[in-house]
């Protein structure tokens, strides 16, 4: 079962084919003068490892030898590597499958057991396969990136392995059973690409096939149908599409009796078409080019991002339709709606057991699961019942062959819970809880809302001290993505809560425009030209913390990782007033630049195409690295990022590094050399990094 647009921007990261760069795009003479930074872009470069190292050291000599920085980081690092956390599992078969690291196994291990050893305190595992093990033998800083097997006997796997953490993955076929590699089975070399089981001997490919196989956001524009035993390159080519697409991909559902093969063209990152191969034929689905679209058996169900009218009937976006899978007509007689939004509630994800639908409902940003079946003609609806208000989410135990789904729940305080449900209406049976990982007693949620500039009502969660006093001296760290339609919910971080909550810091987490708090209409009313709505927004949050006197400037600090990283840089740069320190995380920052950089072109559809003129005069008003200037005084920015970040190029971070601290400003910056988009590749990476950040953080706010 796949979402196509909802988990787009997963699967782009996955089946993307560019290599990983080591030069700098060219460009015209005069765009190099523009840019004198620009040599930054080049990753691999002496000079530019040079610099890296330089700053590196820069930041560990202020931050590393901190007296805070090793205490934190001991503390991280056993909240990471902490055995009572919950193993969470994927059934295949008869067992249930677990990816584990923690201090012994540091690259980690794929582990099975049964489900009365799982139903056990300390289960009995069976390793199917030790990456570290395998590291060792190969020479490879191997890290996992998932499995996907063949079911139903779940024998045959595809597994994806990342030098180094970076989305470009090698896969291989393994025999699970065997618990080894397949001689001469499937693989495909190190690549932003991807393989899709069809049968036992018959794969779908979506990767480099060599010249002209790209579209132009650096993607595959080809699907292959591969057989075993012949090459690569004897592939017949099962789906062509435009260079001008982001990518294409395909995959096949294998719902016994409701099996169906499908084939994904996305011409941008909101838009997709989707065909059903049958008999040879390939058949373009009737839907809006916009909708998200879920295969459920025979039916497909549609996910609307705008009003849709077929015939004399109009569907509002955020809906959630079905029409039968074979009707590439749309009979409006035929559509059922399962879904309809409200001003506070919209749909988050959609996926389903062997016979129900789950839909997990986001409602004014706190967590609705519901299972919905469809009885003698209608959809039915019953909603599931949460253990408190929060954030949960359901996933088929074995979608293929039973109705039970596990039920996770958390908030900011409460822990992880794991439940299983779908045996008899209504009943949860408490499988695992997730340890204690620092000490909230005395602390306290509460929900508030901002007027942004435009006289939109923007929601935030403050979790602080119980008796949080209203004197504006309170260090308060904010928060914010305002993006791609994801949604910020209540999560429990033990690293927060140790690093930060447990000192006596404030946290905030803004959930402005741009995100999927209330559907498509929250996301689109900061897309592209509207973009500057999610800054508003997050100074709207920041400027009413500080009428409420929960903080004032100097105690204020902003976070945010990639997308969320242009939010730090875009307000920092917008509003220095109203911060002291900043933490920008694996960041977009030069908009000019970003869609030639890695996969940066599959963006234009949430930003806009910055090299046609009508668009890059507004995303020039906002774009970071242009805006900076001398003679400001801006909030200390402690910069982060990967030299392994496939994803979003280390360029950005960089030349926004080296232009603040020649123009003045007080900046730090550390690149990991391991961990792709996630900056870390395995546990101590991870906690060194949230050291290094919660350091800076408390030095500056609460020192």
């Amino acid at each position: 079962m796949i979402r196509v647009s909802a988990s787009l921007l997963a699967i782009l990261l996955l089946l993307a084919s560019v290599a990983f760069a080591k030069d700098p795009v060219s460009l015209p003479r005069s765009a190099t003068e523009d840019d004198p930074y620009l040599w930054l872009e080049d990753i691999g470069s002496a000079k530019a490892t040079d610099f890296v190292k330089t700053a590196n050291d820069r930041s560990w000599a202020q931050l590393g030898q901190l007296p805070k920085y090793q205490q934190i980081y001991q503390r991280l690092l056993a909240i990471y590597n902490d055995k009572a956390r919950i193993p969470y599992v994927t059934q295949m078969g008869k067992f249930l499958y677990n990816f584990w690291k923690d201090e012994a196994n540091p690259r980690g291990l794929w582990r099975r057991a049964s489900w009365a050893d799982y139903r056990q305190e300390k289960i009995n595992w069976t390793t199917v396969l030790d990456l570290d093990e395998l590291s060792k033998i190969e020479k490879e800083n191997w890290v996992w990136k998932g499995a996907s097997c063949l079911p139903p006997a779940y024998r045959r796997c595809l597994l994806s392995l990342s030098r180094g953490g970076g989305d470009a993955v090698v896969i291989r076929e393994f025999d699970i059973e065997k618990k080894a590699f397949i001689a001469d089975g499937f693989e495909l070399p190190e690549a932003k690409g991807g393989l899709s089981w069809v049968d036992d001997n018959t794969v779908l490919a979506a990767t480099d096939f060599g010249p002209g196989t790209m579209t132009d956001s650096g993607y595959a524009r080809l699907v292959k149908t591969w057989h075993r035993g012949s090459p690569l390159s004897a592939a017949t080519t099962l789906f062509a599409g435009q260079t001008s697409d982001v990518h294409v991909y395909g995959y096949k559902e294998f719902t016994p009796g409701h099996e169906h093969e499908l084939v994904v063209r996305a011409m941008t990152f909101w838009t997709n078409e989707v065909f059903l191969h049958r008999q040879g034929q390939l058949t373009r689905l009737d839907k809006p080019d916009d909708a998200d679209a879920t295969v459920f058996g025979d039916w497909l169900l549609l996910s609307t991002r705008s009003s849709w009218t077929v015939g004399d009937r109009t569907f509002p976006a955020g809906a959630l339709l079905a029409m039968p899978i074979d009707g590439h007509h749309v009979d409006n007689n035929l559509i059922s709606i399962i879904f309809t939004p409200s001003p506070t509630t919209s749909l988050e994800a959609t996926t389903h057991t062997r016979d129900q639908l789950l839909l997990t409902v986001l409602d004014n940003v706190k967590t609705r699961v519901f299972e919905v079946s469809l009885q003698h003609g209608t959809w039915q609806r019953r909603e599931i019942p949460m253990p408190g208000l929060g954030t949960g989410s359901a996933t088929p135990v074995d979608a293929l062959a039973s109705n039970q789904y596990f039920l996770s729940f958390q908030d900011f305080l409460t822990p992880s819970s794991l439940y299983l449900g779908g045996e008899s209406p209504g009943a949860l049976e408490r499988l695992k809880s997730a340890p204690v990982q620092f000490v909230a007693k005395n602390l306290r949620v509460q929900q508030s809302y901002a007027k942004s500039r435009d006289g939109a009502m923007i929601p935030y969660f403050i979790v602080g001290n119980s008796d949080l006093r209203a004197d504006g001296r309170n260090p308060t760290l904010l928060y914010g993505y305002g993006g791609f339609e994801v949604a910020l919910t209540p999560t429990y971080s033990g690293g927060l809560g140790a690093s930060w909550l447990e000192a006596g810091g404030t946290y905030v987490l803004a959930n402005i425009r741009g995100g999927g708090e209330f559907g498509p209409s929250w996301h689109q009313a900061a897309l592209k030209a509207n973009r500057q709505r999610a800054y508003d927004d997050f100074a709207a949050v920041a400027e009413d913390l500080v009428a409420r006197k929960v903080t004032t400037p100097r105690y204020l600090a902003i976070e945010g990782g990639s997308n969320g990283g242009l939010l730090v840089g875009a307000v920092l740069v917008q509003r220095p007033e109203l911060f002291h320190a900043a933490v920008c995380q694996v960041p977009l920052l030069d908009m000019k630049r970003y869609n030639h950089l890695l996969a940066g072109a599959s963006w234009m559809g949430e930003y806009g195409d910055p090299d046609e003129p009508q668009q890059w005069a507004y995303i020039s008003k906002y774009s970071p690295y242009q805006n900076v200037k001398k003679g400001i005084t801006y909030p200390k920015v402690l910069f982060l990022t990967s030299t392994r970040d496939d994803r979003v190029h280390p360029g950005h971070a960089r030349k926004m590094y080296a232009k603040m601290k020649d123009l003045g400003a007080d900046v730090l910056y550390y690149e990991n050399t391991e961990g792709g988009h996630a900056g870390a590749a395995n546990n101590a990476q991870q906690a060194k990094m949230w050291a290094l950040t919660y350091a800076y953080l408390r030095h500056e706010l609460m020192d």
